[in-house]
């Protein structure tokens, strides 16, 4: 009896046109589009997308079909769905990262009266996976699914501090160093030694490099090969949270990563 073929094809490697459903491309895109941009009309995901009327709508009801995008009445407003959730929450599964550190996180925000904020690097930008927010009224918020540039958010610059060389000059050439702040680092060389100071004093701080008037601190998450693997952080506005305030906090947010390091059988480097 012939053996069933398993894992991918054998033209898998073949990173050509030919292994792209372009139809599942286009729907795919459509919902990160509408991720990023809820609430908009089929006309106006059709024009933002740059797909025909007829095609956006196909792909509309299809994820719609699946649970992944719904509309709002009235007017067909488009949201993304509760399968999409349902989705996301498997990775959220798979990542035990989020599973450990959820107590740390508890305590960190208890400790620090500000909100915590855990992250991993995904296709060279911050992806957050979960957060605890402080009880205050004006406080940091960065929904699960949320991304940052690197080099401007804390557990960016705590991900970048602990990655090998090859790596951070890689994904600074490929994203570049956008100024979102008047205090947004754009120089490499002074981003390098930002990532030097981190290491030496073990947590980073954006001071308020990713947005006017809110500070983080963050250190990382190591794996068993002592890889950064996840961010931890707290975040607060600036008033609250003077510069003082966030080197106090940053030997909080150290230890609290290094619980999660050995929660997850890390290794500290």
């Amino acid at each position: 009896m012939a053996q069933k073929p398993r894992g991918r094809p054998r033209a898998f490697q073949d990173k050509t046109d030919q292994n792209t459903v372009q139809a599942l491309d286009r729907a795919l895109s459509l919902m990160e589009h509408i991720a990023a941009h809820p609430g908009r009309t089929l006309s106006e995901l059709a024009e933002e997308t740059g797909q025909a009327i007829a095609t956006t709508f196909r792909a509309l009801a299809t994820l719609q079909a699946h649970g992944m995008v719904e509309s709002e009445e009235p007017g067909q407003f488009w949201h993304v769905g509760p399968g999409a959730f349902r989705t996301g929450t498997a990775f959220l599964k798979r990542t035990k990262v989020a599973e450990r550190a959820r107590q740390p996180m508890d305590a960190l925000m208890r400790d620090t009266g500000e909100t915590a904020n855990l992250g991993i690097e995904v296709r060279d930008e911050v992806l957050f996976l979960a957060q605890v927010e402080t009880y205050e009224a004006i406080r940091a918020f960065f929904p699960p699914g949320t991304k940052a540039a690197m080099h401007s958010s804390g557990i960016g610059k705590a991900l970048l501090a602990w990655s090998p060389e090859e790596k951070v000059q890689g994904i600074l050439a490929r994203q570049g160093l956008e100024k979102f702040t008047s205090l947004t680092i754009t120089s490499e060389s002074a981003l390098l030694r930002d990532l030097a100071r981190t290491r030496d004093r073990g947590f980073a701080i954006d001071d308020q490099e990713r947005a006017e008037g809110m500070r983080c601190v963050a250190a990382p998450v190591f794996n068993s090969y002592a890889e950064p693997v996840a961010g931890l952080s707290v975040s607060g506005p600036a008033f609250r949270m003077g510069l003082a305030d966030a080197t106090r906090m940053g030997a909080l947010v150290r230890a609290a990563a290094d619980r999660v390091t050995e929660a997850i059988g890390g290794t500290l480097p």
